[in-house]
């Protein structure tokens, strides 16, 4: 586990400045916008045998701010459970932006996801470390008479968890959330640089059963436009629910979690 602590931790620092770097790389004139969003967000992932689940997401993301636009996410997939530390993911996801403020005549131009994922998980102790690596193929339209174009994101996700008052993280427990999570773009179409933003985070989650959480958070999202002339940093307030049924029989849970 004190190994897991000082890989996260040295992680960590890497994302961050290497986010710091390319996002003060490039040489060319640059512009810069803030926005303030809320996120709304729903997750679950169900349980239905000691290898297989699914997947579902829906977010809301309300925005303010000088080319603030909205946006809703679906986000569905299949996971498989190689063991309790190993989940593999695939699946789709589709994104459609919603003009809000001075943008209300923005035309909504929706964007379809593909994705494969591999998550890392060790909570032998009170510190529940996480990793998430996820491939995206990605088609975006980027103005209202141009065709789809093809893009590839790679995203990796680092998660810690802690819990308040306790020795692990149950119902009726609260804990403390940091994640950082790192995207960067690549292939034909993935424009002057590779980075393409950068999400820290920091929240209160509260575990109300065993198969509900809630999440409390802010979140600073730093994003490079695809022409790498404009930068954007969103600060967003995020209320997450995230339910998780487990639809095996007890002894069966009981038997997966020794393997």
């Amino acid at each position: 586990m004190l190994h897991s602590v000082r890989l996260a931790f040295f992680i960590t620092v890497f994302m961050l400045l290497a986010t710091n770097g390319w996002a003060q790389s490039s040489t060319l004139p640059r512009t810069q916008a803030t926005n303030t969003t809320a996120w709304l967000m729903l997750f679950s992932d169900t349980r239905l045998n000691n290898r297989w689940g699914w997947h579902a997401e829906a977010q809301w993301r309300q925005a303010k701010g000088v080319d603030a636009t909205g946006q809703n996410i679906l986000r569905v997939g299949v996971n498989y459970h190689v063991s309790p530390a190993l989940q593999l993911t695939g699946g789709y996801a589709y994104a459609l932006p919603f003009p809000t403020g001075d943008n209300l005549s923005t035309v909504r131009m929706p964007e379809h996801r593909t994705y494969q994922q591999v998550q890392l998980t060790d909570s032998q102790e009170r510190l529940h470390v996480q990793h998430r690596y996820r491939l995206e193929q990605r088609w975006v339209r980027f103005g209202p008479q141009q065709s789809f174009t093809y893009l590839n994101r790679v995203r990796y996700q680092l998660r810690l968890a802690m819990p308040l008052f306790a020795p692990r993280i149950k119902p009726g427990v609260s804990y403390l959330v940091a994640a950082d999570e790192l995207f960067i773009g690549f292939g034909a179409n993935a424009g002057r640089t590779i980075f393409d933003q950068n999400r820290a985070y920091a929240a209160l989650g509260y575990q109300a059963t065993k198969s509900l959480a809630v999440e409390v958070g802010y979140l600073n999202q730093l994003v490079q436009k695809r022409a790498a002339t404009t930068t954007k940093t969103t600060h967003a307030l995020q209320l997450g629910f995230a339910y998780s049924p487990d639809f095996r029989p007890i002894p069966t849970i009981a038997a997966a979690a020794t393997q």
